[in-house]
């Protein structure tokens, strides 16, 4: 298979190195396509730079990607990377998109906000199957963790149908040894109800995650990640949820007024 590895952290980001690694242990094709420019925040923002209606790429390289493994720096945010990779603008049409490692974590709210997440979307709206990764701090030591944890998604992830949905995994940056494990996990709801609340959706949005000042829900991403556990959602975005809510409807008889 050829996996396409992209972020929105740029091409400098050495999460995108260990993500690449991942997928050439396993076997497979391995092209890197990430921003020349970091992207965070860009949800599935649409943008680029063209000349003649071609996305401009440069030379880019994250540090210590192994010999062999193709890797270019895109003029684009992540999700019109995937666009341009799904339409064959790339090369040939990547089989699978991985996108991160995010240097912070996607959840919550934060997960419709990242441009990590994004350019995983973007894929799956094409029929590519896609996982967004993270890790909880700006700064990882721990990318053994991060690896070990990614290895065992990915294979879940090739081998598992997903309907247009995205597997969306956030890792706790802790030793291997302290891992508790992989979870399963929804996307904590934050309800600000203090200012103490306030500075820990801020903290946990926005800055480096402090596993000692969260404290949403236990069974939840970040509930769990600040438990020492790494998490697994599924997550969608233009796929009809009609089954949770009676919906409006309006009929009109033919001839009537």
């Amino acid at each position: 298979m050829r996996v396409l590895i992209t972020n929105d952290d740029g091409i400098d980001s050495p999460g995108l190195t260990v993500l690449a690694h991942v997928a050439a242990d396993a076997g497979h094709e391995v092209v890197v396509a990430a921003p020349n420019i970091e992207y965070s925040g860009f949800s599935a923002g649409l943008r680029g730079e063209h000349v003649d209606g071609v996305l401009t790429v440069s030379e880019g390289r994250p540090p210590g990607l192994r010999a062999g493994i193709e890797s270019m720096a895109v003029h684009a945010s992540p999700a019109l990377i995937a666009y341009a990779a799904g339409a064959g603008d790339l090369g040939p049409r990547p089989d699978v998109l991985l996108s991160g490692i995010n240097l912070g974590p996607n959840v919550g709210p934060a997960i419709m906000h990242s441009g990590t997440v994004g350019a995983a979307i973007s894929a799956s709206a094409q029929g590519i199957p896609a996982m967004a990764t993270s890790i909880t701090t700006h700064s990882p030591q721990h990318w053994e963790t991060a690896s070990a944890v990614l290895q065992r998604t990915f294979d879940w992830l090739v081998s598992h149908p997903q309907d247009h949905r995205v597997l969306n995994v956030n890792v706790p940056d802790i030793p291997l040894p302290e891992l508790k494990g992989l979870r399963t996990a929804h996307p904590a709801r934050f309800t600000a109800v203090s200012d103490e609340r306030q500075m820990q959706v801020r903290r946990l949005l926005f800055e480096p995650f402090v596993s000692e000042n969260v404290t949403f829900e236990a069974d939840s991403d970040a509930g769990l990640l600040a438990a020492g556990w790494a998490t697994v959602s599924l997550v969608a975005a233009h796929v009809h949820d009609g089954e949770s809510a009676s919906l409006p409807a309006l009929s009109f008889e033919e001839g009537a007024q």
